[in-house]
């Protein structure tokens, strides 16, 4: 990466944004261009100070991180906002995902983790703390849904569902099994609705439950 990665860092705890600006400042790839302690400030700061990546705080005084990420996503569509959580706010993660966040991180996120999360939110993909999905997974295991046979794939619905849950975008994905991105689009479409899932993190969920796809 010749041109440093530009990150913003939402979050009212001050401690905790020096610490992982101090983490963001070791990536030599990586560039953070602002700070802001509420969704406010983060707003306005976007006026004229546009990130690649933004670390979105859910919970904040004032305006929170739903809200924030929904305007600042109208604003600037191409934005890439991942939620940072702890345990116990999990309850808010959808809403967030609703919102346009493209991940989550719990926020005793390690330097390598926080690394592979830029560059994956970089690229495109989506990124989502292993942690957190175990906990969707474990949170669900007893619904009746997970006593049920899982629905039944293609093995092309398969190998595109194993790359959805491996991070790569659409295009990506058609690229490796030389079918176009419409294609791969509508396969997506195709397994959210046959799991009676709402968005891909549903979709996720669903497969890691029914064991039908491996998370590395």
């Amino acid at each position: 990466m010749e041109q440093k990665v530009k990150i913003f860092l939402v979050d009212d705890h001050e401690i905790f944004r020096n610490g992982l600006a101090m983490v963001i400042g070791k990536l030599k790839y990586a560039e953070l261009i602002g700070e802001a302690s509420s969704g406010e400030q983060f707003l306005e700061a976007l006026e004229n100070n546009v990130p690649e990546i933004v670390f979105m705080d859910i919970q904040m005084p004032g305006m929170g991180g739903i809200e924030a990420t929904k305007i600042a996503l109208e604003k600037k569509p191409d934005l890439k906002i991942a939620a940072l959580s702890m345990f116990g706010e999990e309850e808010y993660l959808q809403n967030m995902l609703e919102a346009g966040a493209c991940g989550f991180l719990l926020k005793n996120i390690t330097k390598s983790d926080l690394d592979q999360a830029i560059r994956f939110l970089n690229e495109g993909k989506n990124y989502f703390s292993p942690e957190l999905l175990q906990y969707f997974t474990q949170r669900y295991i007893s619904d009746k849904k997970s006593e049920e046979s899982p629905v039944k794939l293609s093995d092309r619905e398969l190998e595109v569902l194993q790359l959805i849950a491996k991070g790569y975008t659409d295009a990506e994905i058609g690229e490796k099994l030389f079918i176009s991105q419409r294609t791969v689009n509508g396969h997506r479409a195709n397994l959210i609705s046959k799991t009676g899932s709402k968005n891909t993190v549903n979709l996720l969920i669903y497969a890691i439950r029914h064991k039908l796809v491996e998370i590395e």
